[in-house]
């Protein structure tokens, strides 16, 4: 079955990332430490910086500088945390990526495994999504950024489980 116009427009991309590290850390990185997140991922978040409200507030508004496939790029969003489902959303205001895509949003969902798996396992998931809908009809899905979101979060569950 064919799409129709709007459907080729939007869409969703999924992608999971075993977590080594605590996914209440990771969830935490995101929530109350967000500007310790270029720290964690120096290969792909250069700087984060608060536009509008508290580093750990639903709504606040962030400035990104992030490198993607070698291009620096920036990125300003606005967060929505759910604490219950350890759910960050961050959803596209402007940037490079709003160039090509009119709704552009990243989702991240932390969760644990239900057995414990001991030491040096994965403890959990991350569990990412990118919703969006693009500009035109011959932008391409947003794949170079899933690739990227997968990227930065494996760098930082390296880092938070060395720092652990």
């Amino acid at each position: 079955m064919e799409k129709t116009a709007d459907e080729a427009m939007s869409g969703k991309l999924e992608a999971e990332v075993e977590l080594h590290c605590s996914p209440a850390k990771f969830y935490d990185m995101f929530r109350s430490t967000a500007h310790h997140v270029p720290d964690r991922t120096p290969t792909h978040i250069k700087a984060v910086h608060v536009h509008e409200g508290d580093w750990d507030c639903h709504d606040t508004v962030k400035f990104w500088i992030y490198t993607c496939e070698g291009k620096l790029e920036v990125f300003k969003e606005r967060v929505e945390y759910d604490d219950v489902k350890k759910t960050v959303k961050l959803n596209g205001l402007e940037g490079d990526v709003m160039k090509l895509y009119k709704v552009y949003n990243v989702i991240y969902e932390f969760v644990a495994k239900e057995d414990d798996n001991g030491e040096g396992k994965p403890q959990g998931v991350a569990k990412l999504t990118i919703e969006y809908e693009k500009l035109k009809p011959d932008v391409p899905p947003p794949t170079k950024y899933m690739n990227f979101v997968t990227l930065h979060v494996k760098e930082a569950d390296a880092s938070l489980l060395k720092a652990a």
